[in-house]
């Protein structure tokens, strides 16, 4: 095996495990969560469903709407007589293997879900600080696994399909997502509880911050990184 995939595959597995501290630790500050596992975090919080499980879930759902979405566009793309980039069983493989991704993924989000402290009962500061923290953790753990160009993770995975098959641009996409599940979440919060559950300052901070981090980040490391010609 090549010293560049060899780095490749250090650099995203470690990624993947900031990403899931980061989240992790959003929702131990007790400030609200980030939006791409509030739907999980509030069904799992209202049901008493393991946190872990519930996010295998949800990500499970954006795997397979990841197949439906890739396989109409590339009908849609022979049907206007081209050839697609990528072959559909190549890109369908990329999304298949999201499913042990996820499953590896959300037992380490339980395990660190099980050993970090819940600090929703201490003073405004240290929250603050775990939210910050949990805010840098989550955007350089994405980039890192982004920017290996590996499999993906499904939350940023059915992003970049719903981007490339309505043609916008990923941030405006994002933003979008980001604001479906929190839609989501507040609705079934008021409805099953009747007050907000996982929604909150830290939510807000999350849709403003991870973007940011991942663009500093890429700003200035990601010409350092074991990148696919490096």
């Amino acid at each position: 095996m090549k010293k560049e995939t060899i780095c490749r595959g250090v650099f995203y597995a470690a990624g993947l495990l900031i990403l899931a501290l980061g989240l992790i630790s959003n929702t131990k500050a007790g400030l609200g969560v980030s939006p791409i596992i509030s739907v999980s975090y509030s069904t799992s919080t209202i049901w008493k469903f393991n946190f872990g499980n519930a996010t295998f879930v949800l990500y499970g759902v954006f795997i397979v709407l990841q197949i439906i979405l890739h396989t109409i566009q590339d009908r849609r793309i022979r049907r206007s007589g081209k050839t697609p980039a990528r072959s559909l069983p190549h890109v369908l493989l990329m999304d298949v293997l999201q499913f042990p991704l996820s499953l590896i993924f959300t037992r380490f989000m339980n395990l660190f879900n099980a050993y970090i402290p819940d600090f929703s009962s201490r003073n405004l500061a240290e929250r603050l600080l775990v939210l910050f923290i949990a805010i840098l953790l989550t955007g350089i753990g994405a980039a890192m696994s982004l920017d290996m160009r590996l499999v993906p993770n499904p939350g940023d995975g059915i992003v970049q399909t719903i981007s490339d098959f309505f043609g916008k641009s990923v941030g405006f996409t994002k933003n979008c997502f980001d604001a479906c599940n929190i839609l989501i979440t507040f609705t079934l919060s008021l409805l099953c509880t009747g007050h907000l559950v996982g929604i909150g300052l830290g939510t807000v901070c999350a849709v403003i911050g991870v973007g940011r981090v991942i663009s500093f980040f890429n700003h200035v490391c990601k010409k350092r990184l074991p990148l696919p010609n490096c």
